[in-house]
């Protein structure tokens, strides 16, 4: 696969199943980002996200590339933990998350009208908010962002009628995924099917989480697709910060259209491309 092709040359879809899209960028922790400094940050934010709330912190995830085994350490400190705050726009599409070693922003759908704002509006819009980010920082003499990972994260919802009716029709969207239901077998009807692939992207640059599982959402069975870059490779400087997730998008993208039927993305999705 060529690295950091044309967006306008991956395959699209006029009816997308996403349902969320996350870009992040991990960093060495703030100690000195207190819960003032994030009100202050939130003035500058505070036109176009009006509304936040405090959550809890998402934990440290590192890809390793070598054969040590990572085991968490206990660190002993004094710093008082700082929640993972969220600023949320008027529409609540789109939130900016912002912990002591991270930095999120995400677009969901909340509503049919909801529309999929397409990648390169959304990594606009990261790099903007990431940027204004950095500024404070420097004005409140907190250091700056050292990048140590990225993540671009895109979670699909494909509802029970959307191709499949029951959990033994899986292959009929995800062709890697069959459940061969003879009658001479033992266990003729699963309840539930869970799956999930790992693949490394080349030089080291991350690796490719895939997975689907059920769900029930708004009382109707649902397939959750979520596929998942993580890494850094050596594009460790801001300036080389889109380079790496545009590389992460398409992967991302063309993993959706391998582990996905076509027929499915061309009756359905109406793929284009």
């Amino acid at each position: 696969m060529t690295l950091g092709a044309d967006t306008g040359k991956l395959p699209s879809y006029d009816r997308p199943p996403v349902i969320e899209v996350a870009c992040s960028v991990m960093f060495a922790s703030l100690e000195g980002l207190l819960s003032p400094h994030i009100g202050l940050l939130w003035q500058r934010f505070q036109p176009e996200y009006p509304f936040c709330d405090d959550v809890v912190p998402i934990p440290q995830r590192v890809e390793i590339f070598d054969d040590r085994n990572v085991e968490p350490q206990l660190e002993l400190t004094n710093i008082v933990p700082l929640p993972r705050v969220w600023f949320i726009s008027e529409d609540e599409t789109r939130i900016i998350q912002i912990q002591r070693d991270r930095f999120i922003h995400n677009w969901r759908k909340v509503s049919v009208e909801s529309e999929y704002p397409r990648y390169d509006n959304l990594i606009s819009n990261f790099q903007a908010h990431l940027a204004s980010f950095d500024d404070f920082l420097a004005e409140a003499e907190l250091g700056n962002i050292q990048p140590l990972q990225y993540e671009l994260t895109y979670v699909n919802q494909i509802p029970q009628g959307q191709a499949w009716l029951t959990v033994e029709d899986i292959g009929n969207i995800f062709p890697d995924i069959s459940w061969k239901a003879n009658s001479p077998r033992f266990l003729a009807h699963p309840q539930s099917i869970s799956w999930s692939t790992v693949f490394d992207l080349p030089d080291e640059l991350g690796r490719l989480h895939t997975s689907v599982k059920p769900i029930i959402l708004n009382e109707k069975p649902t397939l959750l697709f979520e596929l998942t870059v993580r890494g850094i490779g050596n594009y460790t400087s801001r300036e080389r910060l889109q380079n790496w997730f545009d590389i992460a998008h398409e992967w991302i993208v063309c993993a959706f259209a391998d582990l996905t039927d076509r027929e499915t993305q061309t009756k359905i999705w109406q793929r284009k491309g």
